[in-house]
């Protein structure tokens, strides 16, 4: 009943915002989208950049699947080694530790290892990215398509492609190719990595499907071809 009801009000926010769509998750679908005291836009929007670190709400098997409960990402993070500890000095521990009670493995970009070497495109400071990543895990992404149409999906990532696919609301939508090895988890590069359509606008289940590969921190989708109104 909680479930319905916070659903419900999504939907009434978007028809008060002006916006004349209707959900279309699954009816089953126990998730919502991420937000906490620091990030309140939800659900993300497309045009535009989904975050790969603000997957769901749900816990695992709902809003994701992860082959180990830890974050392994937050672990690392705690550690301290010869060359000092993983959490940088100056940077939140909400960065450094982001989710870190959940499954999903994430981390940031950091000094001595993102940024003391040439990239071919450089990350965002403090780039929150999905690392660790394992055969047949995914996330969820409850978003809002603001417009339906084709889209390219353009990337920054580290190291080699890693099998990805994006499903739209259980259903494969397209498959992602990292083009580019770079050699390393943390030598990054920009490429555009996919094609996807979505047929009509509205809030939607998105689901990333990846394994094991890369260091990946959002998708950007760029509208290229706008569907004709019907």
């Amino acid at each position: 009943m909680e479930m319905t009801f916070k659903k419900g009000i999504l939907f009434t926010s978007l028809l008060f915002a002006g916006l004349t769509v209707m959900p279309q998750v699954p009816k089953d679908y126990k998730g919502l989208p991420f937000k906490d005291e620091v990030y309140t836009q939800e659900p993300q929007v497309i045009p535009g950049r989904i975050e790969l670190a603000y997957y769901d709400l749900g816990g695992e098997g709902i809003a994701y699947h992860d082959v180990t409960a830890e974050n392994e990402g937050s672990k690392l993070n705690h550690e301290v080694h010869e060359y000092g500890s993983h959490w940088r000095p100056g940077i939140p521990a909400y960065i450094a530790f982001f989710r870190e009670k959940e499954g999903v493995d994430i981390s940031y970009t950091k000094d001595w290892a993102d940024f003391n070497h040439p990239n071919k495109v450089d990350p965002k400071v403090n780039q929150l990215y999905i690392g660790w990543q394992e055969d047949g895990e995914w996330t969820n992404y409850t978003v809002n398509v603001m417009k339906p149409g084709k889209y390219r999906i353009i990337t920054i990532y580290g190291n080699k492609d890693n099998g990805s696919e994006l499903w739209i609301n259980n259903r494969l939508a397209c498959k992602l190719l990292l083009p580019e090895d770079t050699g390393n988890w943390h030598n990054w590069t920009q490429a555009t990595v996919g094609e996807i359509v979505f047929e009509t606008a509205g809030v939607q289940l998105l689901t990333l499907k990846y394994n094991k590969g890369s260091n990946l921190g959002f998708l950007d989708f760029l509208l290229v071809e706008e569907s004709p109104a019907k």
